[in-house]
């Protein structure tokens, strides 16, 4: 990225806080354009916060949130999807009784353009709208997520790796311009983790999407992140590429409680002490 160009999304001052109690302190950090953003810190720390924050779910008592320059503070949730923000959650959020192909085509439902009677009658734009979603569904997303030989069958019936994967469809569905990941990989195996790793590493490259992502797989963020942002009981304490975060004393007081680096990166990359 040029370094004049400006970030896709910019979070600026932002602070939340439920009663008495503040969740996040001023947080401030930025999502380069076409950069796998991740954000990390121990149980608590904020993550998903800011991700509601983003998602217009929470609203901030201070700070804005930029999005292509443009403060989206006072739109709604499907405002912001509209325009190009999508998410994954932590718990999967799919609907278990609807078939993988239906619960994928409901992510496109902030872009269609068809009017209440059309969609009733199903005739016109609706059916042109219908059919076209369903092509592209099938053509690119289906198929790029090698998820077609479960197309027909109910969520209800799938693992727990291959629902995640079609959230992630049903994401994509969505035509964003940031893909915003709750921890993609929470509970999977590795076999699991390296495929969806893979998959968001091609959707920023093939796709062009920028990757904003929550994580606690260490080993993960280490091998697919450009860019991570580390928070601390509400707070960023640190920020910039894997490898110097991994070397920042107050990350490694976070994490460990002591300055051993070595420790920390051992725990980052999933190995015994």
């Amino acid at each position: 990225m040029d370094g004049t160009e400006r970030p896709v999304l910019e979070v600026n001052g932002l602070s939340l806080a439920f009663g008495g109690l503040k969740v996040l302190n001023d947080v401030s950090f930025a999502v380069p354009q076409g950069s796998v953003t991740a954000i990390i810190g121990p149980n608590g720390a904020g993550k998903t916060s800011i991700f509601n924050c983003i998602s217009g779910f929470y609203r901030p008592k201070a700070g804005h949130i930029l999005f292509e320059g443009e403060d989206i503070g006072p739109f709604h949730p499907p405002r912001r999807a509209a325009l190009g923000l999508a998410r994954t959650f932590q718990n999967i959020a799919l609907f278990r009784g609807m078939t993988v192909l239906d619960n994928i085509k409901l992510g496109r439902h902030a872009h269609m353009k068809t009017s209440l009677l059309d969609a009733l009658c199903y005739f016109g734009r609706a059916r042109r709208e219908e059919m076209e979603l369903r092509r592209e569904v099938e053509e690119k997303i289906i198929d790029f997520l090698e998820i077609d030989h479960i197309r027909n069958k109910p969520v209800a019936s799938l693992s727990y790796g291959l629902r995640k994967r079609v959230e992630l469809a049903r994401a994509l569905a969505m035509k964003p311009k940031i893909l915003m990941l709750d921890e993609p990989v929470a509970g999977m195996n590795r076999e699991e983790t390296e495929d969806m790793a893979r998959f968001i590493l091609d959707v920023k490259e093939e796709w062009g999407v920028t990757i904003l992502m929550v994580e606690h797989d260490m080993g993960l963020i280490m091998d697919i992140s450009d860019h991570v942002v580390v928070l601390n009981f509400g707070q960023v304490i640190a920020a910039g590429k894997p490898a110097e975060v991994t070397a920042n004393p107050d990350v490694i007081r976070a994490y460990l409680g002591s300055g051993d680096v070595e420790a920390l990166r051992r725990e980052f990359r999933g190995e015994a002490a």
